[in-house]
């Protein structure tokens, strides 16, 4: 069966990437802030340190670095509930989590020293692609924050300096890719999102290498040719947004 796409979503090429924004210092109280668009979506991810870690890390010689997620009431229609009471539902934690994971494994915590880097990611606006667009954007708000203590040294004589390569040696970002109406598509909006048979989610470092792939048939499956085809579009769009991440962070 094929699913009628809106005008927007079939005039991009389905090899291309939304069109991407980054405003780096969005934020005046927070040096490492980003506001990260893709296409409609829009992320604002802000870096935070503390120069302490979480109690059972104390003591290890190593930094953490963690996520925290969350989609603002307005940023979908009909308007989104407020998490409460500290509950928060499934989702926004699979994908805070999938953040983090995602950041820590381009991090070395041992160069960070006993610092801890909280990366929140708030959805302004979500058009698909929040998860995505929040690793995306997310590392860069990180770099800038490792970038600001490098340049601003520790005034504790036993805290480990900071060099910015030695702490990230690696990039990360992410894309959704997935098939639609049997077309291979880089780059889901919610309309794509919506009528895709298969939506996988993939983030990679700078240098190629994956961190993790999620990949779902909706009522379908998909063949060894089709999975070849999704990760090799996946690749190229993230070396594309690899180099976008180089010039923001430059």
């Amino acid at each position: 069966m094929s699913i009628p796409i809106s005008a927007d979503a079939s005039s991009r090429p389905h090899d291309t990437l939304r069109e991407v924004q980054i405003q780096r210092g969005y934020l005046e109280s927070n040096p490492a802030s980003v506001l990260y668009r893709s296409g409609k979506t829009i992320v604002l991810c802000t870096a935070s340190v503390e120069h302490s870690v979480p109690p059972w890390m104390a003591g290890r010689g190593k930094g953490w670095v963690t996520a925290e997620y969350n989609m603002l009431p307005g940023s979908t229609s009909p308007r989104k509930r407020r998490d409460r009471g500290g509950k928060v539902d499934g989702r926004t934690t699979e994908i805070q989590r999938l953040i983090g994971r995602s950041l820590r494994a381009v991090t070395n915590l041992e160069a960070l020293g006993e610092r801890s880097i909280t990366v929140d990611c708030d959805v302004l606006q979500a058009d698909g692609g929040t998860r995505t667009a929040s690793i995306t954007g997310g590392f860069i708000a990180l770099s800038l924050a490792v970038a600001d203590l490098a340049a601003n040294p520790d005034p504790d004589p036993e805290a480990k300096p900071v060099v910015v390569a030695d702490v990230l040696p690696r990039s990360v970002a992410a894309v959704s890719v997935g098939v639609v109406n049997g077309d291979v598509v880089l780059d889901l909006d919610y309309v794509l999102d919506s009528a895709a048979d298969v939506d996988m989610n993939v983030v990679m470092t700078g240098d190629g290498r994956f961190i993790e792939i999620q990949g779902t048939g909706e009522e379908a499956t998909f063949d060894d040719e089709q999975l070849a085809r999704m990760l090799s579009l996946a690749k190229k769009g993230i070396r594309e947004l690899t180099e976008l991440q180089k010039e923001a962070v430059r």
